[in-house]
């Protein structure tokens, strides 16, 4: 979902991501534009391993057109896969 906030009004969504930036960077920011990515009920990589667990999240890509930022958002209660049964026990949550 795109949120191009530069000449309207800001829906709760971006203001909530423009809080959480100022929270965690001490610093003044009000968003240009916010992009929300959604994965709902994602199975664990490799699916085959175990299907029943599954977990939602985002990423939030927002801009003021000078500074960009990425928020990754999990649901309550954190990562619902067993990691234990991963085939690999280098498990990551994040991006590069």
């Amino acid at each position: 979902q795109e949120f191009s906030t530069l000449n309207t009004a800001k829906p709760p969504f971006v203001r909530d991501v423009e809080a959480k930036v100022r929270r965690y960077l001490r610093s003044s920011y009000s968003a240009a534009w916010t992009l929300k990515i959604t994965w709902e009920k994602a199975p664990v990589y490799a699916a085959w391993t175990d299907t029943r667990k599954t977990i939602t999240y985002q990423a939030v890509l927002t801009t003021d057109g000078f500074r960009s930022y990425i928020l990754m958002l999990y649901q309550d209660g954190g990562m619902q896969w067993d990691y234990t049964r991963l085939p690999s026990t280098n498990v990551l949550i994040g991006y590069t």
